[in-house]
C-alpha cells in the first residue's frame, strides 16, 4: 500500500480512548447484554440509543449503542486535551485529503463539539473535549456487581498493513508499547497508547479495515471470574468465545465475549505502568504460544478470522481489502502450524498432548 505522508499540521493532543459507537439490529437484545448481563451502566436511552457508562466514568457515555440495519462501528471516539485540539484535529485530516465533519453540538448526546474523519486507513474516528459530567459510582458500592466493568480501557482495529498503520498512528502522536514480528520483520500486531497503559488501541493484522473488538477494564481477575460464572448461570456461556487466561502481551487477565450481533468484547485486567518517555518496546516472535496466552492455550480460529465491520461518515460499511502479509493464524495454527514455549523447541519436542493442538483441523 502507498505510505501516508506525515502531515506539517501538529495532531491533536489525545488524552484517552473515550466511547465507541457500535450500530446493532436489535437494541432490546444488545441492551439486556451490556446493562442486565455485564453490568454497564444506562446513562440516557430513547428508542433509537442507549448511552451506557462503566462505574468510575464521569463522561456521559463509553458505549453508545445505536439501532440500525447492519451491526457495525460507526465511530472509534478520544477525548483531546482542550477544545482548541479540535481545530487542530480538522487541519491535520484536511491535510492528508480525508472526509472531515465538525458538528458543534456534538453527533450524539452528552458530547459537546466534535470532529469526526475517516482516517486514511478507513477508520471512523472521533474528536471531542466539551462532554457532559455525570455522577462517577466509584463510591456507590451498593450498585457494585461481582463482575463490575470499571473503565473503558482500548479499542482493537484490523488493518491490511501493520507498518503502514503503527507509522500512521505515531503521527498521529500514538507509541508503541508492545508489537508482534517474526524472524523475517512481518509485523502481525502492534499495540499504541496515549494514555499510559499498555493501550489505548491496536492494530492487528488481517483483512481490514474492521474492528476487533474494545475493552473495559474490571479491577481484579477474579472480576473476570464472577462474569463467566454469571454467564454460565444465565446458560449463556456461548457467548464466551475465548478464556479466561492471562495475555503475555500486556501481561494482562482478559476474557473475550461476542454480543448479540457478534461484535467482540473483551473484559481485561492488571496490565502495567507505560507513562516513563523511555519505556521500553516489548517484541514477541510469532511462534511463541504464550504471546496470545501465557498458559499456552491454544486461539480459536475465529478470533483471527472475525471481526466488526466499520462505517463511513454517512454509515455505509467501508469496502475491506486484504491482508497481503501472512496471517498470524496460517502462522501459528495453520497447516503445519504449531507454537513452542521454548525458542530452540520444535514439534517432536512438544508433550504428546500438545503437538497438533495449534492446527486448524484440531479446533474444529
Amino acid at each position: 500500500m502507498t505510505h501516508i505522508p506525515t502531515p506539517l499540521a501538529p495532531p491533536p493532543d489525545i488524552l484517552r480512548c473515550a466511547y465507541m459507537e457500535l450500530v446493532v439490529t436489535d437494541l432490546a437484545a444488545s441492551r439486556n447484554f451490556y446493562v442486565d448481563v455485564l453490568g454497564l451502566i444506562v446513562t440516557e436511552e430513547d428508542s433509537e440509543a442507549v448511552y451506557l457508562r462503566t462505574i468510575e466514568e464521569f463522561i456521559h457515555h463509553n458505549l453508545v449503542l445505536r439501532r440500525g440495519p447492519v451491526a457495525a462501528v460507526a465511530a472509534f471516539s478520544y477525548r483531546v486535551r482542550s477544545p482548541q485540539e479540535l481545530d487542530r484535529a480538522v487541519a491535520f485530516y484536511t491535510e492528508l485529503g480525508c472526509e472531515v465533519r465538525r458538528e458543534p453540538e456534538g453527533f450524539t448526546r452528552g458530547i459537546g463539539d466534535s470532529v469526526r474523519v475517516v482516517d486514511p486507513l478507513g477508520f471512523p474516528y472521533e474528536f471531542f473535549y466539551d462532554v457532559q459530567h455525570v455522577e462517577r459510582l466509584a463510591w456507590r458500592y451498593d450498585l457494585h456487581t461481582p463482575g463490575a466493568l470499571v473503565r473503558l480501557d482500548h479499542f482493537n482495529q484490523v488493518t491490511p498493513d501493520v507498518p503502514r498503520a503503527v507509522k500512521f498512528m505515531e503521527d498521529l502522536g500514538f507509541r508503541v508499547t508492545e508489537d508482534i514480528q517474526d524472524a523475517e520483520g512481518t509485523t502481525y500486531a502492534a499495540w499504541l497508547r496515549r494514555k499510559p497503559t499498555v493501550h489505548d488501541t491496536a492494530m492487528t493484522g488481517g483483512d481490514g479495515p474492521r474492528m476487533h473488538h474494545v475493552a473495559f477494564a474490571t479491577h481484579e481477575k477474579h472480576n473476570i471470574i464472577a462474569i463467566c460464572d454469571k454467564l454460565g448461570a444465565l446458560r449463556l456461556s456461548d457467548r464466551i468465545e475465548r478464556g479466561p487466561g492471562r495475555h503475555g502481551v500486556s501481561n494482562a487477565f482478559y476474557l473475550y465475549l461476542r454480543d448479540p450481533d457478534g461484535h467482540r468484547v473483551e473484559i481485561y485486567t492488571q496490565d502495567y505502568w507505560t507513562g516513563d518517555p523511555d519505556n521500553p518496546v516489548v517484541t514477541w516472535d510469532v511462534h511463541d504460544n504464550q504471546r496470545r496466552d501465557w498458559w499456552g492455550n491454544p486461539v480459536v480460529p475465529s478470533w483471527y478470522t472475525e471481526a466488526s465491520p466499520v462505517l463511513d461518515l454517512d454509515g455505509v460499511p467501508q469496502p475491506v481489502v486484504a491482508r497481503t502479509d501472512t496471517s498470524e493464524m496460517a502462522v501459528t495454527i495453520g497447516a503445519d502450524g504449531f507454537s513452542y514455549t521454548r525458542p530452540e523447541d520444535d514439534t517432536d519436542e512438544l508433550p504428546s498432548w500438545k503437538q497438533g493442538e495449534y492446527k486448524l483441523g484440531h479446533q474444529l
